[in-house]
Formats: C-alpha cells, structure tokens, sequence
C-alpha cells in the first residue's frame, strides 16, 4: 500500500510502476503485440464448460478500463441458464434475418461474405457463458434521481477492450455480436430504465477443429500518423 495524502479534501494515494530497461520495454512491447496478434474472433465454440472464477477475474479486469469522471458507467450481464441463452438466440436470430433480408446494403453484405457469416447463430446456445454489456447515461440512486454520467460509450468501449484482452489472455475465446436493435436484450434480462445495451459477447473455448478467415490487419502506415 502506498502513501496517502489529502489534496484538496480528496484522498490519493502514491502511484509506483515496476521501472525497466529501455531494451526491456522494447522486448515487452514487441512480445505483447505479437501475442495480441494472434487474437481472433471465433464462431465455433465448444460446450467445455469454464470455472465461474475464470469468468469473474476477466470481469474485474475490464472494471480496471478508465472512465469520464471515473464513473464506471457499465454492467455486465453474465448468462448461463440454458432457456434464457434459448430466448436470446432466437431474439438475436430474428433481427439478425432481418438485417441479412433488406436491411444490410449490398456492400454491406458483399463486405461480410469473406468471413462466412449469416443469420444464424448457434453459437449463442453453445458457449458456456454469455457476456452482455449494459451502458448507463446515468446513474439512479436509491431515491430514484439520475445523476449523469460522461463519455459514456468512449468508457464502455474501452472496459469492452480490456474484457475482450482479458478473455485472450485466459485462454478462452470470443466474438463481439452486435444484432440490432439490441433492446430485446434489456427486456429479456430485465435491466433498469437507465442500462442500454452495448455488446453481446460469447464465451468459451474454441472447438478442437477451428478454422478462421485468412485476415491482414492494416499495416503500422496505414494507421498511425507521426507528427516529428
């Protein structure tokens, strides 16, 4: 624990951050893409099932994202019951048939085709545990008055980064489903006026035989620009 001290009539506490080598920095900055590299979305999950501990160390990691006014303006919903995973596939699937049936533009779909997705999604049933991530524009306190909330979706997007990080660094795999609209979700689960849901998040293990669309990330040039 670190020293504490009053600044202002608020608490802080001493901030200290393992210090290393410029080599070691580079060695670790380098490691760590690599390994994040090798990150990919998957669609085929087996039912292995996943130890509740697992899941709740990845949930305190995405915790550990910033938010506007350190606000914490997320929840995460974690599903498991079989019946209730029944619901939301079928929910998903509707609007998924939708979207791929006229609402998608032909670009859109053209787009897609390369990763071999369609309205299907059977992987809603078979990964052991759902993650549904609620965004909050405010607050309610138990007398029932909001309070706001800042930078709402820059904050849950980046806890999302950090929970989808986590589940790579487990082991376990992912993939970020977005069907839209998504409000069947808050009926379903039953969230309070002030959640929106933000993601839809299978979890688990791959099968033993994955195989995944041959992919290029963007190249350093493309992305970043230096400004010397």
């Amino acid at each position: 624990m670190g020293k504490k001290k009053l600044i202002e009539g608020y608490e802080y506490e001493s901030y200290s951050k393992e210090s290393y080598s410029e080599s070691e920095v580079l060695i670790r900055s380098k490691r760590y893409f690599e390994w994040m590299d090798k990150r990919r979305t998957v669609r085929k999950f087996s039912d292995r099932p996943i130890a509740k501990e697992i899941i709740d160390n990845i949930l305190r990691s995405a915790s550990t994202a910033p938010s506007g006014a350190h606000k914490q303006p997320w929840a995460f919903c974690v599903i498991t019951n079989a019946d209730l995973k029944k619901q939301i596939r079928d929910a998903a699937e509707k609007e998924e048939y939708d979207s791929y049936h006229g609402r998608m533009s032909e670009e859109w779909m053209k787009d897609l085709k390369p990763l071999g997705t369609d309205w299907n999604k059977p992987f809603l049933e078979v990964a052991p545990y759902l993650i549904v991530i609620f965004k909050k524009p405010y607050n309610l306190d138990k007398e029932g008055k909001k309070h706001n909330n800042y930078y709402v979706n820059e904050s849950v997007g980046l806890a999302a980064g950090f929970l989808l990080t986590a589940i790579h660094d487990a082991g376990l795999v992912a993939l970020t489903h977005t069907p839209s609209p998504m409000n069947f979700l808050t009926r379903l689960l039953k969230r309070p006026e002030n959640e929106r849901p933000f993601l839809l998040i299978p979890v688990g293990y791959p099968v033993d035989e994955t195989f995944v669309p041959c992919l290029k990330r963007k190249p350093l040039e493309e992305i970043a620009t230096y400004y010397d």
